[in-house]
């Protein structure tokens, strides 16, 4: 039987939820284990809400602009194999926390290095991890 739209849209929107989630449980993480990346929010709720805002504005930035940079930057994709999406993925997790700061959200990144280098690679494989292990609704 097809799905209505409503359903589809049901499914859509869980789906955007849940990622929001994993992204955010990554981002805790990485706060936990990589030194220069402040959650500084005191109470639990103020933590889990700072998390997730800067979950969707790490979403948003990836969204936007990393499509952008890699159509104008293909050629340093080829002739890096690819390594230089660290570089952007690190630039693009120091703008997200620019963007927090300018919002008064409870998060910081010191710097490039090492700090956001490594905190956008822990995102990445925490959420990569995270995503094989809980369905998002689209299967």
């Amino acid at each position: 039987m097809p799905a209505t739209g409503t359903a589809v849209a049901r499914s859509r929107a869980m789906g955007i939820i849940i990622r929001l989630v994993i992204t955010a449980v990554s981002l805790w993480i990485t706060t936990l284990i990589i030194d220069g990346i402040d959650l500084t929010a005191e109470t639990a709720a103020g933590k889990a809400g700072t998390l997730l805002a800067v979950a969707a504005i790490f979403g948003l930035v990836n969204a936007v602009l990393r499509p952008i940079i890699k159509t104008v930057g293909c050629g340093l994709y080829v002739f890096t194999l690819g390594l230089i999406a660290l570089v952007v993925n690190g630039l693009l997790f120091m703008l997200t926390s620019w963007i927090a700061g300018r919002l008064d959200l409870g998060f910081h990144v010191d710097g490039f290095w090492p700090s956001a280098l490594l905190g956008a690679l822990l995102v990445g494989i925490v959420s990569w991890l995270l995503n094989m292990l809980v369905p998002d609704g689209d299967d």
